[in-house]
């Protein structure tokens, strides 16, 4: 009969090195539950923009294929990472070490490739809207899918020699048997905090500051000529306030970026050590919570995603030629 303190134990017959059982507190099994929630609504929702992207032809535009590739990470964070943050926080790691490292690279993989598209929409909005004239020849469907193939491979290519180069092993006096727990070499996590943070952070704000700058200097020329633009300006002028719109609204989608990422960063830049692992939860979930915020984005400023929604949830989209559907509705952004 097993004693009470090797019932405690994640392997009771590795009394020496198992680690402890999980406490379940009534705070942290709540905060559980809600992010269980989350994460089926990030996997549903993001499944709606896949389908939505992919299936309307419509809508295969160089901002909607960035904004495709966004939803999958978000749709592998919410599948994958959501539940297994879940795991590791809340019971005993029974999967081994290499399920460990597996995970880890798991959860690099889809932020890297997360960050590295908020970089390209912030470049795509600023020649669309600073440099309109050479947009539909710089900014293509072939070169964006390129740009954004180039993003996941970069991702997978970073993610892996950060982690061959980066992950220490762990001390055998502070470790246990039974968790999932990642050592990160300081000069490789500093490294890591410039060239997946720092700097794309720094392109972003300096993108979308120009842009906001222009954005609003075309939206006072256009309000104050409004009444005496002819008939074929008026076209240009309806064009303009649809970048405008898209500005805005991808606008918005970055700043929630910028809000559920820094506090994270924040805490590598302070150290794990000053925060309690209730509030460490919290900063990673709140990471994780932007992949579900991002389609509430889209539903909220995307007539289009709505009028989506609708024909994939009566099935109307099973119906022959239903991809050429005419989605966009008048005054909408694509």
């Amino acid at each position: 009969m097993e004693s009470e303190a090797e019932a405690e134990l994640c392997f009771p017959e590795l009394l020496n090195i198992s680690c402890r059982k999980p406490a379940s507190r009534s705070r942290m099994v709540l905060l559980n539950i809600l992010v269980s929630s989350v994460s089926v609504l990030t996997v549903a929702l993001n499944l709606l923009v896949i389908i939505t992207v992919s299936h309307f032809r419509q809508l295969h535009t160089p901002t909607n294929i960035l904004l495709l590739s966004l939803a999958v990470s978000d749709f592998l964070v919410g599948l994958v990472l959501i539940p297994g943050e879940i795991f590791r926080r809340t019971s005993c790691w029974f999967l081994g070490d290499l399920m460990c490292s597996l995970y880890t690279y798991l959860v690099f993989v889809p932020f890297a490739t997360s960050i590295g598209d908020m970089v390209l929409i912030s470049a795509e909005r600023y020649v669309a809207i600073c440099d309109p004239l050479h947009y539909s020849t710089r900014i293509t469907v072939p070169r964006v899918r390129l740009c954004v193939f180039l993003c996941w491979s970069f991702s997978l290519f970073y993610s892996s020699i950060y982690l061959k180069w980066g992950l220490i092993e762990s001390d055998p006096e502070n470790s246990c048997y039974g968790e999932c727990v990642v050592v990160v070499d300081y000069v490789a996590g500093v490294v890591d905090l410039v060239f997946s943070f720092i700097l794309p952070i720094t392109t972003i704000i300096i993108l979308y500051l120009r842009v906001f700058v222009v954005a609003v200097s075309q939206a006072r020329a256009m309000n104050s000529h409004i009444r005496t633009v002819t008939l074929h300006r008026s076209v240009t002028v309806t064009a303009k306030k649809s970048e405008l719109k898209a500005a805005r609204t991808l606008g918005v989608l970055i700043l929630v970026f910028l809000l559920c990422f820094c506090p994270y960063y924040g805490v590598s830049l302070a150290g794990d050590a000053a925060l309690n692992d209730l509030s460490i939860s919290y900063v990673v979930y709140l990471f994780y919570f932007n992949s579900c915020l991002n389609p509430v984005i889209y539903t909220l400023f995307y007539p289009w995603f709505r009028k989506a929604i609708k024909l994939i949830v009566t099935c109307k989209i099973l119906q022959p030629g239903s991809s050429d559907t005419n989605i966009l509705q008048r005054g909408s952004v694509d």
